[in-house]
C-alpha cells in the first residue's frame, strides 16, 4: 500500500504486534505511555510506518483551543523553524523477544485504508496475534487496585482465560478505531485481544500505575522478562502524589471515600460475596 513504508524486514517468526493509539482510548497516555516504555526498555528498532496525510484533520474553523489537538507540531527557536511533525505512526521490533510495537495516532478519515496498512504489516511479517493496550476514564478511586476489561476477536479465544478471571467488556456507545479492528480481525481469523484499563476521572496526568498493571498483564502473556523497577517506582511515586492532592481537598477526599466503596461492593458482589471470597483464599473469618 502506498501510505505503508518499509526501511527494513528483520528475520522475525510470527511475531505478535503490540498496538498503541493517542486520541480516544488514551486517558492517562495508558494507550501510547504503555508502547513508548516497552520500545525504550526493550531497545526496538524503527520498522516501518503509516504516512498522515491521508488519514488527518489538520485545519478547520473554530477556537485556537479547540482546533489545537488536530494541528501538525512545531518548534520556532530564534526566528527559525527547527521542527515540523505530522502525526506520526511507526512500527518498531524487537527480535528477541520476537515482538512488533506500534504507536500512533487514531486516524480521523478513511478507516478501512488505515486499517489495511495494519493488516498489510501482519501480512508481511505473518503476525501471530494482535493486542491492543488503552484506557477509559470511570468511576475509580486511584487508592484501589485497576481494572481492566478485555475484547477478543472470536469467541474461541475465551478458552484462554477461562480459569483467569478475567472481565470481559460489555459496552454500548460510541465506537473507537480499535472496535473496527476487533471486527474486521474476526472476519479474517486473526486473533486479537484489547486490554482497557478503567482509571480515575478525576485525574488528568499520566499514570504510571495503569501503565504499569497493563505492561505487567502483557509481559506476562508474551511470556517477556523485562525488569519493572523502574516501573513500580513511578506508579510508587504517582500514588503519592495524587494522595498529597487529595489530602488538600477535602470535597474531593469524600467523593473517593464513596467511590472506594463502591469499588469494594462490587468486586466482592462479582467474587460471589465476602465470605466467599474470604473461603476461596483459605481465610478464616474475621
Amino acid at each position: 500500500m502506498e501510505s505503508l513504508k518499509f526501511y527494513s524486514k528483520p528475520k522475525l517468526k510470527n511475531p505478535s504486534l503490540i498496538l498503541g493509539f493517542s486520541g480516544w482510548m488514551d486517558g492517562g497516555f495508558v494507550s501510547t505511555g504503555t508502547i513508548r516504555y516497552l520500545k525504550n526498555k526493550l531497545e526496538a528498532k524503527k520498522i516501518a510506518e503509516i504516512d498522515s496525510q491521508k488519514y488527518y484533520i489538520f485545519n478547520f474553523p473554530g477556537a485556537m483551543t479547540e482546533t489545537a489537538q488536530f494541528r501538525p507540531y512545531t518548534r520556532i527557536k530564534d526566528g527559525l523553524v527547527i521542527d515540523f511533525q505530522y502525526p506520526q505512526n511507526e512500527f518498531f521490533y524487537d527480535e528477541k523477544n520476537n515482538l512488533i510495537l506500534f504507536r500512533g495516532k487514531e486516524p480521523n478519515f478513511n478507516w478501512d485504508d488505515y486499517a489495511h496498512c495494519i493488516f498489510a504489516s501482519v501480512d508481511e511479517f505473518q503476525i501471530n496475534k494482535i493486542y491492543f493496550v488503552g484506557s477509559v476514564a470511570g468511576p475509580i478511586p486511584h487508592t484501589r487496585e485497576v481494572r481492566i476489561s478485555y475484547s477478543l476477536s472470536n469467541a474461541k479465544q475465551k478458552k484462554e482465560f477461562k480459569e483467569s478471571e478475567i472481565k470481559l467488556a460489555n459496552y454500548e456507545g460510541p465506537a473507537s478505531f480499535i472496535t473496527l479492528l476487533l471486527k474486521l480481525c474476526a472476519e479474517k481469523g486473526i486473533e486479537m485481544i484489547t486490554l482497557v484499563a478503567e482509571i480515575p476521572i478525576y485525574i488528568q496526568a499520566r499514570n504510571h500505575k495503569a501503565i504499569k498493571v497493563v505492561t505487567e498483564k502483557l509481559t506476562k502473556m508474551l511470556n517477556i522478562n523485562i525488569d519493572l523497577y523502574d516501573l513500580s517506582l513511578l506508579s510508587a511515586n504517582f500514588e503519592k502524589k495524587i494522595s498529597e492532592m487529595v489530602y488538600q481537598q477535602p470535597l474531593l477526599a469524600q467523593q473517593i471515600k464513596k467511590l472506594e466503596e463502591n469499588y469494594d461492593k462490587e468486586f466482592f458482589e462479582e467474587k460471589g460475596g465476602f465470605e466467599e471470597w474470604l473461603k476461596k483464599h483459605g481465610i478464616d473469618k474475621l
